[in-house]
């Protein structure tokens, strides 16, 4: 933690709290080896929480005896009705706050607990309609792929091929099938059926669930890795992990954020996409192809 925000928590938090946010970031985030930027959302989302307990004084955050859901239920009707936050960041810092609070549970702080109310806000019909100036065009998509594809066709490197055969496959994973980054990281090569082209993609907190790979190149490109791949493996210490990096290691957040932000650059896309923006871009890539091959979008 740095000397700044250990300094900001002390007002409001005790040595055994910070000790537990501590413990709860390592677990949450540097464990998984998710990203800083995902480390620093984790810990401002819990610091704003307790900061707003302390102002509200509504019970001593070093005292043993807590109501912890009532008390982060309150917190997110505040963050709804009077700071006026969007459905989709309400949500997002509900879970941050009940992972915290299994994590609690888990090192015995706490006995038990229960779910979490759902979060009820009514969208305005602004606030209903798909936000697609934050998503990429279509134009932006093709051109991201067309890097990608041409820098694997112009490669002559066996090794920075497979490389980049590597990144097409999980690019093209995020955009047609909209997986999160941590469910590529968590991937397996058993969770690949060839014969079927059936992927099983799992979760954080449950079975998984099942995707049909519709795209006959992708299908073709993903039987292709996994031939590839082997040629990655040191020691098969990661033999069954589905994406390795060039060292036979696991990838990290990192590591995909990089990917991503290459082949956007080498496409001349301008704007600060993320690799979340290209997995939620299909719904607007299928309207703009809608649009160019019928002309309008009317009554659709």
């Amino acid at each position: 933690m740095s000397a700044k925000l250990l300094k900001e928590l002390s007002t409001g938090l005790f040595t055994e709290q910070k000790c537990m946010l501590e413990g709860f970031i390592n677990t949450q985030v540097t464990r998984r080896g998710l990203d800083e930027r995902t480390e620093k959302a984790y810990r401002l989302d819990l610091d704003h929480f307790y900061r707003w307990l302390e102002q509200e004084q509504t019970f001593d955050v070093g005292s043993g005896e807590k109501d912890w859901e009532e008390e982060i239920e309150a917190y997110l009707d505040y963050l709804i009705d009077q700071k006026g936050l969007c459905r989709s960041t309400v949500i997002r810092k509900q879970r941050v706050l009940s992972y915290y609070l299994d994590y609690l549970v888990k090192q015995g702080a706490l006995v038990k607990r229960r779910p979490l109310k759902s979060i009820s806000i009514r969208l305005t019909p602004a606030e209903g309609l798909p936000s697609f100036h934050s998503l990429l065009s279509k134009r932006e998509v093709d051109l991201f792929f067309q890097a990608l594809n041409q820098e694997y066709q112009s490669l002559d490197s066996l090794f920075r091929k497979r490389i980049c055969l590597r990144d097409l496959v999980m690019m093209k994973l995020l955009f047609y099938h909209g997986l999160e980054i941590s469910e590529l990281l968590r991937m397996e090569t058993k969770d690949y059926d060839r014969k079927t082209g059936i992927l099983t993609v799992h979760r954080k907190r449950d079975r998984g669930y099942r995707v049909y790979l519709f795209s006959q190149a992708l299908r073709e490109q993903m039987g292709l890795w996994l031939e590839e791949r082997e040629y990655l493996e040191k020691d098969n210490e990661y033999h069954s992990r589905m994406f390795l990096s060039k060292l036979g290691r696991p990838l990290s957040m990192k590591m995909v954020i990089m990917i991503f932000d290459k082949y956007r650059v080498m496409a001349g896309i301008q704007k600060e996409f993320t690799p979340k923006d290209l997995k939620k871009s299909m719904k607007r890539y299928a309207q703009e192809l809608f649009v160019e091959r019928c002309g309008s979008v009317a009554g659709w």
